[in-house]
């Protein structure tokens, strides 16, 4: 069978909007909004089990309801961003959601505020979705009056919302142009960001100026949105509900100690030192002087090998099936149903996700594959989150998504089989140079970039309720890019923009640790299966992914015998890097 890369269908999810198909689920998501409604008397402190468990199992149906519409109209929007029927069908979605919200939030108030004798009572009744309840309580000291709550949903949907939706719509109708071979081409960003990686160093350089030139044109409007987001996110978390600091809020949502993310970023910045040891080797290997940052992710090889989507796709699935049939088998099967979106086009949404909406539904896949070994890469990724997804299928809507500091795990992992695969094949030595290069190019991105996002949202965040100014913004993220890469690198001023051009610190603030944690755990679990071999380790892994979103983070990653709350957990992953740096160097 030959693969070509295909827009994807949603006819798996919903009827399409407009039709009387979608207007009867709105109808029957309404009908059981008010039945809903209707139970809110029964909610007593001594409600009967069987009567709570009812009122549990309609609360997870709306919840399915909620999460469908929102995804749909999310994938719509992905798909064709300059779709205005797709912008108003989200835009109707969001609004209709937060009214749902508004008329259940009666239920989770009333979950909060049981003492904690009765909660128990009914929490050993709840079945599957016992950690969701555990999790809702942990949110007691930070909730409002049940009025209180409904005005902050509804000034989200028509405020900071908004203020995001704008920020979708602006970058992603940026038009980036540049010359290649005499030619001049008007590409996307995904299309762009492939020079990033080109063997040409002016090409490189162009692409990265060209990007941080066309967000700079827009600086000012797009750090005014993030400077709104910061103040809204600090009025209503610190102010209002009382959290002990703005990323309190999000490690809270992951249920991750705050001493346990300052660890994780403190032994992050430690090692850094190990990628500008790496960052040298790449100068010295590419016949430089010293780096500069358009040539952090250049190839180790002069002409990078280019992959047709078949033969990715063909890539992966060996990769996957080798470590376990049952996650290559998931993995195909968002291809073979068409759930995967891996065309180029202008007004799709850059980059790459993976959208797992409910429980026993193949998850919805969003590439843009350009043929690099890094979009190969990317391939493995999104479908390893697909499968985690559909691992986890067995659980309630409310339990299925893991936590976000164990969302990468699949993913990072399913990387690691691929380059693994890749290595063992490769006898040539600049080969496996290159494809050794790739791996610490990777997590230099995911670990060391990611958490530098984070220690800069920090800065940033306090700057902001000071008054700072843009220029100030720009000059504080472009210390932190100066002290990732020491004197190893040279950073040129136009880099002092690329926080703007990163949606996470707008739409998710704090979230982009999660790849860091994501990523070091992966390089534990990886040595732990080279070092016990497959039939021992498997079935651990597939218990981690089973799990889903049932249990704590630190629950699920001690059945794998670790803890997270030690610096030596995190140097451990390190210590794999600089074993393959090791090997990189002895390449040479």
């Amino acid at each position: 069978m030959t693969y070509e890369p295909k827009r994807w269908t949603l006819t798996d999810l919903l009827p399409a909007p407009g039709t009387p198909e979608m207007d009867a689920f709105i109808a029957q998501a309404e009908e059981r909004l008010v039945a809903f409604e209707s139970q809110r008397e029964h909610l007593t402190a001594d409600i009967a089990v069987a009567d709570f468990q009812s009122i549990l199992a309609s609360y997870e149906q709306l919840y399915a309801n909620a999460s469908a519409l929102i995804a749909y109209s999310y994938l719509w929007f992905s798909e064709d961003t300059g779709s205005q029927e797709a912008l108003a069908f989200r835009a109707k979605i969001e609004q209709l959601v937060a009214d749902s919200q508004n008329r259940t939030l009666f239920f989770e108030l009333w979950w909060k505020q049981l003492d904690d004798a009765a909660a128990e009572r009914l929490m050993e009744h709840s079945g599957d979705p016992r950690y969701f309840l555990e999790s809702l309580r942990r949110f007691k000291p930070h909730t409002l009056s049940e009025p209180e709550e409904r005005i902050i949903n509804v000034k989200d949907v028509n405020g900071v919302n908004a203020l995001l939706t704008i920020y979708d719509l602006l970058t992603t109708s940026f038009k980036f142009e540049m010359e290649v071979d005499g030619e001049v081409k008007e590409l996307t960003r995904g299309q762009l960001s492939a020079y990033f990686s080109n063997p040409s160093p002016d090409l490189r350089e162009q692409a990265y100026q060209e990007l941080y030139a066309t967000y700079g044109e827009q600086a000012d409007v797009l750090a005014q949105v993030y400077a709104a987001r910061v103040r809204d996110w600090t009025e209503e978390n610190v102010k209002v509900r009382h959290f002990s600091s703005p990323i309190s809020v999000r490690n809270l949502a992951n249920d991750i100690p705050d001493p346990v993310v300052d660890t994780l970023l403190d032994v992050i910045r430690e090692n850094t030192t190990l990628f500008q040891r790496f960052f040298r080797f790449k100068a010295q290997a590419l016949g430089m002087d010293k780096l500069r940052r358009y040539d952090v992710y250049a190839p180790l090889s002069e002409a990078e090998k280019e992959y047709s989507y078949d033969e990715a796709v063909q890539m992966v699935d060996a990769s996957y099936r080798a470590f376990s049939p049952a996650l290559a088998d998931k993995a195909m099967q968002v291809i073979a149903e068409t759930h995967l979106d891996a065309e180029i086009r202008q007004r799709k949404m850059g980059g790459a996700y993976c959208y797992g909406v409910l429980p026993g539904v193949t998850p919805w896949v969003l590439v843009n594959y350009a043929g690099k070994v890094r979009d190969v890469s990317t391939l493995a990724h999104e479908l390893g989150h697909a499968v985690h997804a559909m691992m986890a299928g067995e659980h309630s809507q409310l339990t299925f998504h893991s936590a976000l500091p164990l969302a990468e795990t699949a993913s990072v992992f399913g990387e690691m089989l691929l380059t693994d695969r890749m290595l063992a094949e490769e006898k040539d030595p600049l080969v496996r140079r290159t494809l050794l290069g790739g791996i610490l190019d990777e997590t230099y991105a995911t670990i060391i970039r990611q958490a530098y996002f984070v220690i800069f949202e920090k800065t940033a965040h306090q700057m902001i309720l000071e008054g700072a100014t843009p220029d100030q913004l720009h000059a504080a993220y472009l210390d932190t890019l100066r002290e990732q890469f020491g004197d190893a690198v040279d950073v040129s001023e136009d880099f002092s923009k690329e926080w703007l051009a990163i949606p996470h610190v707008y739409h998710t603030p704090f979230y982009c640790y999660a790849y860091a944690f994501g990523n070091l755990l992966v390089l534990a679990l990886y040595r732990k299966y080279l070092e016990v071999g497959a039939e021992e380790f498997v079935p651990q892994y597939l218990r981690i992914l089973e799990h889903g979103g049932s249990a704590s983070p630190d629950f699920i990653v001690s059945e794998a015998g670790f803890d997270i709350s030690s610096p030596d957990f995190w140097q451990g992953g390190f210590d794999l890097l600089a074993e393959m740096l090791d090997e990189l160097e002895n390449l040479a």
